[in-house]
């Protein structure tokens, strides 16, 4: 049983290394960094725009993390933000040289679709041939039906660990709470 975690553990990390090594080198040729990838991707693939919480569901990212992002592709003008006025038919758009001045800038940001730029939509373009470039060489020499039972499989073992960290952070609370409890009334 543990020669399974082992083989898990070095397999997800060692996909995970070569994942991080082909987007640090193929987005330095672009002007980017790694971390770009998965908006770019998303981004494109919704051209209505996605606000920071979506990408932050969609990256599986914290919301630190996208604001980040979300600032550096505005900077790069590969995004502009649209944010939606109370009859929800009007818009208004803010780029890299017309940023709002006021404290609330962010907060507003992190509210308003981000939607690519025509430049953003071109470079996004170069990052989905260059993902399916990975797509297929990560694939070679497997079957459709050897990938659809790797990928069901992945997603089943992730479902459970998914739960069992929910079980590990309930009982911990519990111990958290009794603990507590027990300090209050000494």
């Amino acid at each position: 049983m543990i020669h399974r975690f082992e083989q898990l553990t070095t397999g997800v990390s060692q996909i995970y290394k070569n994942i991080q090594r082909i987007k640090k080198l193929e987005m330095r040729s672009f002007g980017l960094k790694g971390t770009h990838v998965m908006c770019l991707y998303f981004l494109y693939s919704h051209p209505e725009g996605l606000t920071a919480a979506d990408l932050c569901t969609l990256c599986k990212e914290d919301k630190a993390g996208i604001s980040r992002i979300l600032s550096e592709l505005l900077e790069h003008g590969f995004i502009q933000y649209v944010h939606a006025q109370a009859s929800g038919e009007t818009y208004r758009r803010h780029n890299a040289r017309r940023r709002q001045a006021s404290p609330d800038a962010s907060k507003k940001r992190y509210r308003s679709k981000a939607v690519l730029t025509e430049t953003g939509k071109k470079q996004a373009k170069k990052v989905n041939r260059l993902i399916l470039r990975a797509v297929l060489e990560g694939g070679r020499d497997i079957t459709a039906k050897e990938r659809d039972t790797f990928y069901r499989v992945l997603y089943l073992i992730s479902d459970n660990l998914e739960k069992f960290c929910e079980e590990l952070e309930k009982s911990q609370g519990k111990i958290t709470g009794k603990d507590m409890s027990n300090h209050e009334q000494n």
